[in-house]
């Protein structure tokens, strides 16, 4: 029998789920991404006859898989950092620089889903398409401004996690 869980625990696990979907979305198109590359490198190395248009699909899957996987690996803290100055600065040096990023990357990224937005309303208007297989580009667009929608909360998320327990530490 499971235990009730408490808003903010289920709202977490619903975050965790979300998260893991897209991550999973991402890891089949990078899948699709390798294959496809495998079988265009055979086919117009051995056999003389290149896919057409496999660089803008390339191009297409890339975006979504970076897009689709970040944010999971925003969640999971499996990013690229450096703690160049984590001595250095102490505990609270590092509570003020994980809250000062992570609020950056939030306004940052606040403007980038505002403007992926807009972008991909244009090219649907105006029916923008990829200039070989003649694609739509606005899924693109969709999928750049839904990344990173999903990520804001999840930093806001981990600003109130460090917080939290910072605060308990001190007690």
């Amino acid at each position: 029998m499971s235990t009730p869980q408490s808003g903010g625990a289920r709202w977490l696990a619903v975050a965790d789920k979300a998260t893991l979907a897209l991550a999973t979305l991402a890891g089949i198109g990078l899948l699709i991404l390798v294959g496809l590359v495998a079988v265009g490198v055979v086919l117009r190395y051995v056999f003389a006859r290149p896919i057409v248009g496999i660089n803008e699909i390339v191009q297409m899957v890339s975006v979504a898989v970076v897009m689709l996987a970040l944010p999971w690996s925003t969640s999971q803290g499996v990013h690229v950092r450096a703690d160049v100055l984590d001595e250095a600065i102490g505990p609270y040096g590092r509570l003020l620089g994980d809250i000062l990023s992570r609020a950056l990357s939030i306004a940052v990224l606040a403007i980038l889903t505002q403007r992926a937005w807009v972008k991909m309303l244009d090219t649907l208007a105006y029916g923008d398409a990829s200039n070989m297989l003649g694609l739509p580009i606005w899924p693109l667009h969709a999928l750049l401004a839904l990344g990173v929608a999903v990520t804001i909360p999840i930093l806001a998320l981990q600003i109130l996690s460090a917080l939290a327990d910072h605060f308990k530490v001190l007690k």
